[in-house]
């Protein structure tokens, strides 16, 4: 049999910690590009009905705990029943 002991065992928790990092940090990346792809997505919406692109970030309130989840939901609640700029051009 072959001694795998110097490697550590399944209890070491700072073996458990190092190989957990590049998957966290693969996970933190791949989560970032996708926030920024969903905040240029509402940019272009925002562009398109007529507002300003910047209304987008108020998306980057979903950080704050507790209450952050309902930000997207009422942004867009208003703009769904809002009168877009962008129609009212003759």
């Amino acid at each position: 049999m072959n001694d795998y002991s110097q490697y550590g065992g399944a209890s070491d928790p700072t073996a458990m910690m190092a190989a957990m990092g590049p998957f966290v940090a693969v996970f933190l990346i791949v989560g970032l590009a996708f926030f920024v792809f969903y905040i240029f997505c509402w940019w272009k919406i925002f562009a398109k009905a007529g507002y300003s692109g910047a209304l987008s970030l108020l998306n980057l309130a979903i950080i704050i705990p507790f209450i952050g989840w309902l930000v997207p939901v009422i942004l867009t609640a208003w703009f769904a029943f809002a009168k877009w700029p962008a129609l009212n051009k003759p």
